[in-house]
């Protein structure tokens, strides 16, 4: 079974490191709307967005995740933990598969291959920040802490 630690002492941080990642995907969408204003949806344009190539479909979905992501982090309940990794995985699947159709005309989103790096690394960093967001009550945390620093006694 997976161990989250609960009520880890940098949780701050991390929801910190959410709520700037959720913060830049909602300016980068509202800029890309701002730009491709009246363009098809699904336009394989050159349009570009603080260095991110984009489109109005990409992004309108980058505006609602950033104010999913940025939800997420402003609450101070596991609803941020489980936003933060189902948002990571989405973003890795995202990153991968528009990579794997960078090329052809399946590249609905109008990725560019900076557009995938930086999907693939906001994935990991909302990992991470959701591994470490978990809030439990005291009792928990003090059990996975003396679980988890306890001596192993050796018998002769």
């Amino acid at each position: 079974m997976a161990h989250f630690p609960v009520n880890h002492p940098a949780r701050p941080l991390y929801r910190a490191i959410a709520g700037l990642v959720g913060f830049y995907i909602l300016v980068f969408g509202v800029w890309g709307v701002v730009l491709t204003w009246g363009e098809p949806l699904f336009d394989r344009g050159s349009h570009w967005a603080l260095g991110l190539r984009t489109n109005p479909a990409f992004s309108l979905a980058s505006v609602a995740f950033g104010i999913v992501l940025i939800i997420g982090a402003s609450r101070r309940t596991n609803l941020g933990h489980y936003m933060n990794l189902t948002a990571g995985v989405v973003f890795m699947v995202t990153g991968v598969l528009m990579m794997s159709v960078l090329q052809t005309d399946a590249n609905f989103l109008n990725f560019s291959m900076s557009t995938v790096v930086v999907s693939l690394l906001f994935g990991l960093l909302l990992l991470a920040t959701g591994l470490y967001d978990k809030v439990g009550p005291p009792d928990h945390a003090d059990a996975g802490r003396r679980d988890r620093d306890h001596t192993v006694t050796s018998r002769r």
